[in-house]
């Protein structure tokens, strides 16, 4: 047995282990029999009332956490071969293909689809299970209340211990350089969707936990408990602010405010801070410690982003396409690794200093060691503005980054064939698939897949996009050695433009500056270990310090002397407490790994400014002109461009010969759902689907 798989048993048994214990939670049996045992040994004056859950909900994903970020680094050491993840994937490949494609709910597929009927099944149960509890030992909490009244409370109260479930998977998708989405092949980008069903989830469960208790209050003339903020127990008034915040967050993250007003969904969701302090300041120290794990794990990732963000990032180039977009070149340090589809974050403070962009990266790693870029569409105001900044002849752009963040290795070379569909600015996550596919054709004895780039653009000036296939700088572009047809299609225009009428592609050249370094990984390029080494330590503090304060100083004003230690405080310490660990410990790291990240800046000479020269770009307007290099020629001819027409998407996949086609889309909703449902459609056993999506 390789130690890999011991690995993996070992995540698979302690997940297992914390799955059981939220399935025995609301039974009668733990809270009867096994509640008093487990409280008698855990809940010791180190850790009060926090014990059982810190020992039985908390640490289990925390190990997870830790240990997943040893088992990242040694299967990124190993670099498994590709020919073997050929036979685990087919094997497994029914559970990945698309199962359910609606417009609310997006592409899932079947194996998304167990695990959410596997989630509601758990919600269904333990609400099932408080209830027979409740009911078995009802409460009356007022004089002359009535039992159906009592059971009224019951429901509204247990449908916020529901909710209390979804939050502890909340945070893991939206927690970015996280190990325990690459555990089981997620990345945050692929997963935002989780959080969006988990965010509806909690909203309507909290939603009704609320109203329930304002209906019972007012049937039973209690409504002054509205305003209660108690020393002993949970604070109404924290609950009903948190149920406001939520609301908020709610209204605004809808899809089309999403699309259409991206910065008032992104202003109003930064209230997530002031949610979590009410949320937890409601339920407690206790209840607090059953979601701890996503909020730690977050918590680091948000300060590490944090500090990655305070250098700016050294921006080389800039081109400038005749449709408007533009493409990014920064220096980036030779050990920084990511895989093709990956993403970066960008903050132009010159625009706005709090707002972030996500783009994605159309380089490659391999081909491109010292550079990465990135591709911006002019869409809305930010884009617009940072194209404009770019025009104005500006010698140099401060410009702050965040990762880059993407899946942990390039499966989609495993196919024999790539049908790559895309539609408007959906095609920059497939540029990058084609140049890491362009260099690693320049292996000996090493299989490509053959690759059918299948592109739809709005008007002909959007075919520049196809420019960004070749690189920017001298890096050999080997496009001839790989097998490529591109069907491109244009749908709003008829013909050739005159050509005389249409701008050339343009590349502006920044000057460098001290103040800038290259973009490099936060941690150093044994990432993976130092971020295990940061939730190990943070946590184990946080534990130490939680205890010696609980011990040495709230203990003995709860039991030495007359005065009870007010509920809220206790939250308040474990808040504070794991924010101070966490900081410290990451700051620590950080500061440490910095001085590598310098040196290796350094060796990374300034860039010498060319004089800045028309571009071979723009090759597709002018078929007649002299192209003045075999990449270019290579380009053009593996290039069919259809006016005034759509592609038949369902005749094109139908018609792929090979065994094993990979088919990946990109662009507008409707049409990744068209290519979903041809793929699910049962009439061709050959496709493999995946869905590409940046509309978060």
């Amino acid at each position: 047995m390789s130690s890999m798989t011991v690995f993996r048993l070992i995540f698979l048994v302690v997940f297992l282990g914390w799955l059981v214990v939220w399935i025995m939670l609301p039974t009668k049996l733990y809270k009867i029999t096994w509640t008093p045992k487990l409280n008698s040994k855990l809940n010791s004056t180190y850790f009060s009332g926090q014990g059982t859950n810190l020992l039985l909900l908390s640490f289990p994903m925390m190990f997870i956490a830790a240990l997943g970020c040893i088992y990242l680094h040694a299967k990124k050491q190993q670099r498994s071969s590709y020919s073997k993840s050929v036979v685990t994937s087919n094997r497994l490949s029914f559970l990945r293909r698309p199962a359910l494609v609606m417009a609310p709910l997006g592409t899932v597929t079947a194996m998304e689809l167990a695990f959410v009927a596997m989630f509601i099944a758990l919600l269904i149960w333990s609400l099932g299970n408080y209830l027979y509890v409740s009911f078995g030992h009802l409460h009356i909490h007022k004089q002359g209340e009535k039992v159906w009244q009592a059971k009224f409370r019951s429901v509204s109260l247990r449908l916020g211990y529901v909710g209390n479930i979804c939050w502890a998977f909340l945070f893991f998708p939206v927690t970015r350089g996280s190990s325990i989405l690459p555990l089981v092949g997620l990345t945050s980008e692929s997963s935002i969707k989780y959080h969006i069903w988990l965010g509806h989830l909690s909203m309507i469960l909290f939603a009704a936990h609320t109203v329930g208790f304002v209906i019972y209050w007012a049937m039973t003339n209690q409504m002054a408990a509205m305003l209660e903020w108690g020393k002993t127990w949970v604070s109404n008034v924290a609950g009903e602010i948190a149920a406001v915040l939520a609301l908020a967050m709610w209204v605004t993250s809808s899809y089309r405010i999403r699309r259409k007003m991206f910065e008032v969904f992104f202003y109003t969701h930064q209230l997530y801070i002031l949610y979590i302090v009410f949320y937890v300041l409601h339920v407690g120290a206790a209840y607090f410690c059953m979601v701890l794990p996503g909020i730690f794990l977050f918590v680091i990732d948000r300060y590490m982003r944090f500090l990655q963000s305070q250098r700016r990032a050294r921006l080389d180039s800039a081109r400038v396409l005749p449709c408007g977009s533009v493409e990014l070149t920064f220096s980036k340090s030779p050990g920084l690794y990511y895989n093709p589809t990956s993403i970066l974050f960008l903050n132009v403070p010159s625009i706005s200093k709090l707002q972030w962009h996500p783009f994605t990266i159309t380089s490659s790693c391999k081909m491109d060691q010292d550079k990465l870029s990135v591709a911006v569409k002019r869409l809305g105001n930010w884009s617009q503005k940072l194209c404009q900044e770019i025009s104005s002849s500006v010698d140099r752009l401060e410009v702050s980054v965040e990762g880059p963040y993407g899946p942990n290795s390039s499966h989609f070379l495993r196919h024999e064939l790539l049908v790559l569909v895309s539609g408007g600015s959906g095609i920059t996550p497939f540029i990058s698939i084609i140049r890491e596919i362009m260099f690693e054709s320049t292996k000996p004895n090493y299989q490509v897949p053959r690759v059918l780039l299948v592109c739809a653009f709005k008007n002909s000036a959007d075919l520049a996009m196809l420019d960004l296939l070749l690189p920017i700088n001298d890096t050999p572009a080997n496009i001839s050695q790989v097998q490529l047809q591109i069907e491109a299609y244009i749908t709003r225009e008829e013909e050739h433009p005159i050509a005389d009428n249409q701008k050339l592609l343009q590349t502006i050249w920044f000057k460098p500056n001290q103040l800038d370094s290259p973009i490099c990984a936060g941690l150093g390029q044994n990432n993976w270990l130092w971020l295990g080494a940061i939730i190990a330590s943070s946590f184990i503090m946080f534990l130490l310090i939680l205890g010696i304060v609980t011990r040495y100083y709230i203990y003995p004003i709860d039991h030495n002397t007359e005065e009870i230690y007010h509920f809220s405080y206790f939250v308040l310490w474990d808040m504070f407490l794991l924010c101070a660990c966490i900081f410290l410990a990451s700051s620590a790291v950080f500061l440490f790994r910095k001085k590598e990240n310098t040196i290796e800046g350094k060796q990374i000479q300034n860039l010498e400014v060319p004089t800045p020269t028309p571009s071979p770009g723009s090759w597709f307007r002018n078929s007649d002109r002299e192209l003045e290099s075999l990449p270019h020629r290579s380009l053009v001819q593996a290039t069919k461009v259809h006016f005034c027409a759509r592609p038949d998407l369902k005749r094109i996949l139908f018609d792929c010969k090979a065994s094993d086609v990979g088919v990946l889309a990109c662009g507008p909703r409707k049409m990744r759902h068209e290519v979903a449902k041809i793929c699910s459609s049962g009439m061709a056993d050959n496709l493999y689907f995946e869905s590409i999506s940046f509309n978060w």
